[in-house]
């Protein structure tokens, strides 16, 4: 990794120098079938002519390109000697001309990693696929390139493959003579191009849409996945999604799609959610479900297809000049898919998810050590890998939000509509856009700007309520609060909701007031007079981006009367703003389980239902007293049990409890449930044990030693497929033996063999809650090994070693000093891998300090 990073300084150097006219790419891949045993990493030639300019002839400059070896390189008609000017990762071009043309002819590695030019085979039946990943920078590991985004390019790609296969990419492709060529790209970044091949299961639809001055636009839509998947498909679902996102985008901003055809790839092993290469959008194939799942589920895959979407402008069209400016795709992207998620589907409760599940992403990331300003400063490539994060994205989109109310919508779109038409193919900065939008609000975004992008840190707004002689409101002020370390207090338009029981016992609003917070204290005049409050919901309707805290009173009553909130959203925030105060140790973490245990099963919203699932399971696992953990566990699992009975038959609820029960088993007549419905001996009404639940099932009893070797092997000879196989690995993984845990450690430290997917799946098993003794022996090893790991493998893989081995269940001091001597002695280290271990170690300080409030 050390040869292969790119400063922001040197792209600003040669973006100066260069412009890109245009690339020609041609690779042949009928290397990628054949023998499985070769010595060496298996190779495909890469052929790639780039026509540029210089505006300083006789200048120096470079390419990229990250390849085992280069056959040959030209520059202006004269040979150049590879050995000379290819260092592994640069091509060296001295004495330029005004007008260049540069021709590299290289041996580009296939990857197991996820990162670049991507080679699965299927082990269910031999198929080889390939697809490409490149954000932010591996579009050079298939084809020498300038790799930074501000030097646009048109692209024309050409590729030979293996007879019988078909082949994707950006532009329209056609077959001849055995050669795919595409038609040429408009100008767009190096990171947004793409090929997908092999023999892929493809379905297609078409899209119209005719616009007021009588012009029609014809897409042809595409879908895509392993012909393994193929009886999975519900592609039918995937184009609906795209059609009502495809109207919904024309209607707000004006600009056609622009890319021609648009295709929607769902590949194997997949490392991001999905990418956004125009004409070509890739997505990991597990939204793809082979099992039942709740609607939670594919709302997730209809808010990615839209996020994608959103991206064909907000990033591809108009792109980020540098990685600093990020969020002006992530952010948008992430605001604009929920905006349509709501506004186009029939996913119309996406705000509620958005503020339950999407901001506790950005919460999270915003209070560690690492957390940065939404405009960031991105030094280099891997400060690039990493800012993919939940202040990027969750923490941008939900300012935005806030945006939308301090500007208006009317002001935003039109804003968003200049934005475009003034930058279409071009890159832009922070500047470009506030700039529009000033013209269009008339704010001032300046001040905005400074205080919502350019620093860091999340407030907290608590109500403070004073009553008058006769029980009603005397006073009602919202009170701002910072953390130490950033100390900024922002302008909030919030609104502020008075919550009673109504005499059935509903807990319901019954007076709201939107108010402009600004500084430590502002008071809210027009709730003054109003009923005594039993509740006051600080950012009801959740308008901005907050840690929503509450007095004595509102605490009481959500301890009693959470389950009878009759507003989905509110209550959402409710229990948004409880875990906030567990993970804040402000809350017990044993109490945030009992409210749980309480009202989770009265929980009407699907995907609310399963994040507090997720919540409980990790206040078991890192927040509660060690002390409570086996009785916490019991009750959890009790509770998981009598709500999976109680559930309706079939229905949505009675699935998600299942999974949660499988999560928190472990007592030896919960362990013998499980089996028992694995093997039909048991019955729960209406639960229906696919071949996905079975696996949720088998997790727990590999960790209990229930299930053994030969019985996984029993289940991946049911389930012989990639999906079974992670499976499979994932619970070989878990099993409570020295053996077991010392033979993943190797696989994953000390060889490079697995495929990125393999590598998460043993990662996921290896890190049982309940084996922290066997466990222990591995902490002093991965301070040792985490530095090598980091320099010998890809970023991708360094990044989920790193975080996902670092010994977070040997929660105590020694190991957070363990981890402050590693970070002593290892100032030196990529700033990247520190990163990644100060956040680790923020974790771990958090889940002590939250352990110490419950011992108190």
């Amino acid at each position: 990794m050390p040869g292969e990073n790119l400063t922001r300084d040197e792209a600003r150097e040669r973006a100066a120098l260069l412009s890109v006219d245009g690339y020609e790419v041609s690779l042949d891949l009928r290397s990628a079938v054949g023998d499985e045993t070769g010595e060496g990493p298996r190779t495909f030639r890469s052929v790639t002519t780039i026509r540029f300019r210089c505006n300083e002839p006789g200048a120096s400059s470079f390419a990229d390109l990250i390849a085992p070896s280069v056959t040959s390189v030209s520059l202006n008609g004269k040979d150049l000697d590879p050995g000379q000017v290819f260092d592994g990762s640069r091509i060296l071009l001295d004495d330029l001309a005004g007008e260049n043309e540069l021709v590299v002819d290289a041996q580009c590695a296939y990857s197991r990693t996820g990162e670049g030019l991507h080679r699965f085979v299927d082990p269910e039946d031999g198929e080889i696929y390939l697809y490409t990943q490149y954000e932010p920078a591996d579009s050079r590991r298939v084809f020498a390139n300038f790799e930074q985004p501000d030097l646009k390019a048109p692209f024309r790609f050409e590729v030979r493959a293996p007879e019988g296969w078909t082949v994707w990419s950006n532009g329209v492709g056609e077959q001849t003579d055995g050669v795919w060529r595409f038609a040429e790209t408009k100008p767009i970044s190096t990171y947004i191009t793409c090929v997908v091949a092999g023999p892929y299961h493809y379905t297609t639809d078409s899209y119209s849409r005719t616009f007021a001055d009588g012009t029609t636009l014809e897409i042809p839509l595409g879908a895509l996945c392993r012909k393994g998947l193929a009886p999975y498909f519900d592609s039918d679902d995937v184009f609906l999604v795209t059609k009502q996102g495809l109207d919904f985008f024309h209607d707000h901003v004006d600009y056609p799609y622009p890319f021609g055809k648009y295709d929607q790839a769902f590949v194997p092993e997949y490392n991001l959610g999905a990418m956004e290469n125009p004409g070509l959008v890739t997505f990991r194939e597990e939204f793809i479900f082979r099992g039942k799942v709740t609607k939670a589920s594919y709302e997730s895959r209809a808010n990615v297809i839209l996020h994608e979407m959103a991206h064909m402008w907000f990033g591809d069209l108009v792109t980020m000049e540098w990685w600093d400016d990020l969020w002006l795709k992530e952010s948008f992207s992430d605001f604009m898919g929920a905006f349509a998620l709501v506004g186009a589907t029939r996913f119309e409760d996406g705000w509620i998810t958005f503020a339950n599940r999407r901001k506790a992403w950005a919460y999270r990331a915003d209070q560690l050590p690492s957390t940065h300003p939404i405009t960031a400063d991105i030094r280099d490539l891997q400060d690039a890998k990493l800012n993919f994060d939940g202040i990027t994205y969750a923490k941008g989109a939900s300012v935005l939000k806030q945006l939308v109310a301090y500007v208006g919508q009317d002001a935003f779109l039109e804003g968003a509509r200049r934005y475009f038409k003034r930058n279409a193919y071009g890159n832009t900065r922070l500047g470009d856009l506030l700039s529009v939008l000033e013209e269009t609000s008339g704010r001032d975004m300046g001040s905005w700007a400074r205080s919502w992008l350019q620093t860091a840190g999340v407030n907290s707004l608590t109500p403070q309520v004073l009553l008058d002689a006769d029980g009603r409101v005397d006073e009602l002020a919202v009170v701002q609060e910072a953390a130490e370390s950033h100390p900024e207090l922002r302008p909030h338009r919030v609104a502020v909701g008075l919550y009673r029981r109504s005499p059935e016992g509903a807990l319901a609003r019954y007076a709201r007031a939107e108010v402009d917070v600004d500084g430590a204290r502002t008071v809210v005049g027009e709730l003054a007079g109003a009923e005594a409050p039993e509740l006051v919901l600080v950012n009801d309707d959740d308008l901005t981006y907050c840690k929503i805290r509450f007095d004595e009173t509102s605490l009481a009553a959500l301890r009693e009367h959470l389950g009878s909130m009759t507003d989905p959203l509110a209550r959402a925030l409710c229990w948004s703003a409880l875990w906030n105060m567990t993970r804040d140790a402000l809350l017990p973490a044993r109490e945030f389980v009992e409210i749980v245990l309480r009202f989770a099963g009265r929980e009407s919203d699907i995907g609310v239902l399963q994040m507090l699932h997720a919540w409980a399971d990790s206040a078991l696992v890192h927040y509660v007293a060690p002390a409570w953990r086996e009785t916490g566990g019991r009750l959890l699992a009790e509770g998981a049990l009598r709500e999976l009975r109680a559930a309706e038959p079939g229905s949505e609820p009675q699935l998600a409890w299942a999974r949660f029960f499988a999560t928190v088993a472990s007592a030896p007549e919960e362990l013998r449930l499980l089996r028992g419905l694995l093997e039909g001996t048991e019955k729960v009404e209406g639960l229906e044990v696919d071949q996905e639940l079975r696996w949720t099932f088998l997790e727990p009893l590999a960790a209990h030693g229930v299930a053994d070797e030969a019985v996984l092997a029993a289940e991946l000879a049911r389930d012989d497929t990639a999906s079974g196989k992670r499976h499979q690995v994932r619970c070989l993984a878990a099993r409570p033996s020295e053996a077991v845990k010392a033979q993943a450690w190797a696989q994953l430290v000390e060889s490079d063999a697995l495929s990125n997917a393999l590598v998460e799946a043993t990662i996921a098993g290896f890190a049982q809650p309940s084996q922290r003794e066997l466990l222990a022996p591995y902490a002093p090893k991965y301070f040792a090994a985490i530095e090598r790991v980091w320099e010998e493998r890809s970023i991708q893989i360094g990044m989920d070693v790193v975080r996902g081995l670092f010994p977070a269940l040997q929660d105590s001091p020694g190991t957070l000093e363990a981890t402050d001597a590693w970070l002593a002695a290892h100032e030196g280290a990529a700033p990247a891998l520190r990163r990644l271990v100060l956040e680790a170690r923020d974790d771990l300080a958090r889940a002590l300090r939250a352990q110490a409030v419950a011992n108190g």
